[in-house]
């Protein structure tokens, strides 16, 4: 899951739109820069985040960690 988009970072360059394989984001044309729209629709691969050249998108594994066994 998308934790955060920073929008002070974001050089709204467009490439976690074109990377992102669940269509997620969107950009605000009126403040220049990416915006999660579909924030639910993340697939958590972290593509966005590892793509961004100004390292502006944080995500979380929305999965919890497991308990151990012993």
């Amino acid at each position: 899951m998308i934790e955060s988009l920073d929008h002070e970072k974001c050089i709204a360059c467009g490439t976690c739109i074109k990377v992102c394989p669940r269509d997620v984001f969107r950009m605000n044309e009126e403040e220049v820069h990416s915006e999660v729209r579909y924030r639910d629709d993340c697939q958590t691969c972290y593509t966005c985040e590892l793509d961004c050249p100004a390292h502006a998108i944080r995500v979380l594994p929305w999965r919890k960690p497991r308990a151990q066994a012993w």
